[in-house]
């Protein structure tokens, strides 16, 4: 849809707040947004220049609009989270990790039975969690049989069947794991009690069962029942001891949610704190991923109403680490300075840190301090998955890195035996490519690579990696043709989004099993040249060696260039405005000569 048809349609969208939904082509949901103003937001997607590549392309395949109009911006907010869930669209954030979560069950029927399920239904029994780990919800429902006497029987508890006396008491009884309801030996009442216990369990309430415990024991021991005042002494304990292992901080904290986020590139990582009576009862960490490079605070908000709405929060306090806006007057958010909440804000970001960096390792493959043969059978698999004429043991990986499109500089990592040869890496300045040409810049320093090593008679890798795909392989290997080496070593393109592979003139790609040893170490190697080359770029602009491309302009000078750079962030996006905008900011002249630079 362009700006000139939406423009015809654009006085029939109502300004109420809401939902709306585009459609492609194919009328497929690709976008779902939430709006004070229906008219004003979505105005604003055909009203402006984007220098965000995805959003233009975006507004490209819409071909029809829809709206919900809906009360408040509270309403837009939930139907918007419950709209993503449900259908997921393209463009946005979508929730990598949409696992079920079991519940522990309080079923609906006489002497209620406990147990745990993935299946929640709407059949009027109490559901407690959900949890995040099967293994916590065996430990819990471990503890409740150890403290609080059930059935774990089928039977029809009806007072019906229990007046006849239809049933007898089994094993469990005798063992004191069960009080004998079946035979009418405890009544419905003190049963209910126990599942009240239970609940409070549950939501790390142990005061009330802890002091009837204590009274319960006291009774015994004035009645000369020792025994008894034993084994209740023994729950105490028990109790006592599950209480300390989930305080975290302080008992009097109350009821709250935390929530933490780390942000790398596309993928952001949120990690969640349940916390009930200052216990934390629940702990989740999910993984995001963004479409149209939205800000950590839109993300943020999104995963909170996602993992909210998953674990049944009904607190009235959620601690974040920066301001975020929540549409919902009865909830508060804090950013603490300090104290207990601060300290479990930083409890939820160290969770977040571990959860990333548990992924990386689960990516990539460390062979540092493995055998020789198990190095050895990584690189073979490695041979056999590329068909190469022998095993990579020296493999080399380039890849290019600029700034906000300004400020080129390419690295180069190198692998011995499937680890680090840290001594045979190198960073190049480019030389001879004017501007940002990924293809060129790789050409150059393929070239200045394996010609030093041809006349210093270093030997050749057997696989050399292109980070980027097609474009930036076809022009190594014009760099490889013209040192006469064609045939003496492998090039491979690696594409940056898929982790495709890329053989120089073959039009199908490469996809290697996720989990493969070989994609692992191919991950490594290419995260390890990503961190090089930033490393290096970081470092060249701290020390302000680069010089800005706008300087180069005759005619412009430094104070011109930053105040451009200031507003619009980049050059890249500089190239992309309108002569009318840059007039806006800079006066006639001098934006007549920057557009003329840029659009010769």
């Amino acid at each position: 849809m362009t700006a000139s048809e939406f423009q015809q349609i654009a006085h029939t969208i109502p300004t109420n707040p809401g939902i709306y939904k585009y459609f492609d082509t194919k009328d497929e949901l690709i976008y779902v947004g939430k709006a004070k103003s229906l008219r004003k937001r979505v105005s604003s997607y055909f009203s402006k220049t984007f220098v965000n590549y995805k959003t233009h392309e975006l507004v490209q395949r819409i071909t029809k609009i829809e709206f919900t109009i809906v009360d408040s911006e509270q309403d837009a907010f939930l139907l918007e989270n419950s709209l993503i869930k449900q259908f997921q669209p393209k463009y946005n954030i979508n929730l990598k990790d949409d696992k079920s979560y079991p519940f522990i069950v309080i079923k609906r029927e006489p002497f209620s039975r406990i147990f745990l399920t993935r299946r929640k239904l709407n059949d009027g029994s109490k559901y407690l969690g959900p949890f995040t780990s099967v293994g916590k919800v065996r430990e819990l429902i471990e503890f409740i049989k150890q403290n609080i006497p059930l059935r774990t029987c089928k039977l029809n508890l009806t007072e019906t069947n229990i007046k006849r006396g239809k049933f007898k008491v089994c094993l469990e009884y005798h063992l004191g794991n069960c009080k004998g309801p079946c035979e009418g030996l405890q009544s419905l009442e003190d049963y209910n009690a126990g599942l009240q216990q239970i609940e409070n369990i549950l939501k790390g309430n142990l005061g009330p069962i802890l002091q009837q415990f204590k009274q319960q024991m006291k009774a015994h021991a004035e009645n000369m029942a020792f025994e008894k005042a034993e084994m209740m002494r023994k729950k105490i304990e028990h109790l006592e001891s599950y209480q300390a292992k989930s305080v975290i901080v302080s008992r009097h904290l109350g009821t709250m949610d935390i929530f933490s986020i780390l942000k790398d590139g596309d993928l952001a990582y949120v990690n969640y704190l349940m916390i009930q009576n200052g216990t934390v009862v629940q702990t989740n960490t999910i993984q995001l991923e963004t479409h149209l490079e939205e800000p950590e605070q839109e993300v943020l908000q999104f995963a909170i109403a996602q993992l909210r709405s998953t674990f049944n929060s009904m607190a009235h306090e959620i601690i974040v680490p920066f301001e975020i806006e929540y549409p919902d007057d009865t909830v508060e958010i804090i950013v603490p300075k300090g104290g207990d909440k601060k300290k479990l804000l930083e409890l939820s970001e160290k969770n977040v840190n571990y959860f990333k960096e548990e992924l990386k390792k689960k990516k990539i493959l460390q062979l540092e301090g493995k055998s020789d043969f198990e190095k050895k059978q990584v690189l073979y698999q490695l041979q056999d998955d590329l068909s190469l004429t022998e095993a990579p043991v020296h493999i080399e990986c380039f890849d290019n890195s600029n700034f906000q499109g300004s400020y080129p500089v390419s690295a180069m990592v190198c692998f011995k035996d499937g680890i680090p040869s840290k001594k045979d890496y190198r960073h190049f300045n480019v030389k001879t490519v004017e501007g940002i040409n990924d293809f060129a810049t790789m050409k150059e320093v393929v070239y200045r690579r394996y010609k030093r090593l041809l006349d210093e008679n270093q030997d050749l890798p057997q696989l050399v990696i292109i980070d980027g795909g097609k474009g930036q392989l076809g022009y190594a290997m014009q760099a490889i043709e013209e040192l006469g080496l064609i045939g003496r070593m492998t090039l491979v393109g690696l594409a940056k989004n898929e982790e495709e592979l890329f053989f120089p003139g073959d039009s199908e790609s490469l996809k290697l099993p996720y989990n493969s040893e070989s994609l692992k170490l191919i991950r490594r190697i290419r995260d390890e040249v990503h961190r090089f080359g930033i490393t290096f770029h970081r470092n060249k602009r701290s020390k302000g060696t680069f010089k800005n491309e706008l300087e180069t302009i005759e005619g412009i000078g430094k104070s011109t260039a930053d105040r451009l750079l200031k507003t619009f962030r980049s050059v890249n996006k500089i190239k992309m405005l309108t002569k009318e905008e840059l007039i806006a900011e800079v006066g006639k002249s001098k934006a007549e000569i920057v557009w003329q630079h840029f659009n010769k």
